[in-house]
């Protein structure tokens, strides 16, 4: 056989390798019309090759599958907390702002609410029967590219639309989540878009679930109301020494002042844990993690999965340095009706505000770094 003009390979589409070429042709020691060895095995080495492309695309397909079932069972494990915010006219609430801004609210043992599959018809509170342990304002940028928490003492001594003046937690107890919502518009002027109602005593598995976090502890503290003392360093809690250092409050010097600091500690370390590689590389902690979202966090029903989707997607290339926590200014304590009370420094707030409702947090800190809103310097 001449080879001239095309290759062999070029004329008979043989792959490279292929002793005979294979045209199935006179010559050769088959004779006429007798396939040659080269040429039964290309067919067969594509088929190999492309039952190995589609069993590889069919195992991408399935991991994709799973983690898009699994991401939607999580989000359909997020109880809804049926008219979580405020149903007023537009006119009497703060306007809409760039970014999305959540009210935290953190309780110690939350209300029951509608588990998976259920109509959103319990409340996620009882008249009276709890008050928040926790409240944070969380907001987002609008280009999703950092994020603040600012805490807001619970026992902040403010205006409770309908009930008077009254410490801040009280809203929860009397008129639930829309209630609290609305009194935060009221203090802070600031749209609140979602409410996120989370359960403290479920952050043990939380923690759990990523294999701990490591706390550091700025400076000694002494062993006080049955607390443990804790020396200056960093240490790694499990979820129930976690859940024992943000409960603390009465071995602490400025009791819950000290103890929201705290809280935002442990929040810090535990968001560097979560978006570590050690925890994204290990599908066993990935699933913990999704498994525990349901029974730490419940949001307002018009939160829905896409939007949670949405949300977290969006948030992708944010990291634990973007997310700033502050405290908001207190100017100081005092006793009203007999109860302790925190009075907020509305001077120094406001400006805190206008920065959220504007969307233009870090300018605001960068001008503000030494006014003593916190850090994690300060946390006892």
């Amino acid at each position: 056989m001449t080879r001239t003009g095309n290759t062999v390979e070029e004329r008979t589409g043989a792959l490279p390798g292929d002793e005979d070429g294979a045209t199935g042709t006179t010559g050769g020691r088959g004779g006429a019309g007798t396939p040659q060895p080269g040429r039964r095995r290309a067919p067969r080495l594509r088929k190999v090759l492309v039952w190995t492309l589609a069993a590889a695309l069919l195992l991408l397909g399935a991991s994709a599958g799973y983690g898009w079932w699994r991401a939607d069972r999580a989000a359909d494990s997020v109880a809804r907390i049926p008219h979580a915010l405020p149903d007023l006219p537009e006119r009497q609430q703060p306007p809409p702002a760039d970014g999305v801004t959540f009210l935290l609210v953190g309780l110690d043992t939350r209300s029951p609410v509608p588990t998976t599959g259920e109509a959103a018809q319990a409340p996620a509170w009882r008249v009276g029967a709890s008050r928040s342990d926790t409240m944070m304002l969380f907001h987002l940028s609008g280009d999703r590219s950092d994020a603040t928490v600012v805490s807001l003492p619970r026992d902040t001594w403010t205006d409770i639309p309908g009930h008077g003046r009254a410490k801040l937690n009280a809203a929860y107890s009397w008129g639930g989540p829309a209630l609290a919502v609305r009194t935060v518009q009221d203090l802070t002027g600031v749209r609140v878009d979602h409410l996120a109602v989370v359960d403290w005593n479920g952050f043990r598995s939380l923690t759990d679930a990523v294999g701990g976090v490591d706390v550091t502890v700025a400076r000694d503290v002494p062993g006080l109301g049955g607390a443990p003392a804790r020396r200056a360093g960093r240490h790694h809690f499990d979820g129930e020494e976690a859940l024992a250092y943000v409960r603390e409050r009465k071995g602490l010097p400025r009791g819950d002042l000290d103890r929201t600091k705290r809280q935002q500690n442990f929040l810090r370390a535990l968001m560097q844990q979560v978006l570590s590689a050690d925890t994204l590389s290990s599908p066993s902690r990935v699933s913990g993690l999704l498994d525990s979202v349901g029974r730490v966090v419940g949001v307002d029903e018009e939160l829905s999965n896409g939007d949670m989707y949405d949300l977290a997607w969006s948030m992708r290339g944010l990291r634990s340095s973007d997310v700033r926590f502050l405290n908001a200014p207190v100017s100081g304590l005092d006793t009203i009706d007999g109860q302790s009370v925190v009075l907020l420094d509305r001077g120094r707030a406001e400006p805190l505000w206008r920065a959220m409702r504007n969307d233009a947090l870090p300018e605001y800190l960068a001008a503000h770094r030494t006014d003593g809103l916190g850090g994690p310097d300060s946390v006892r």
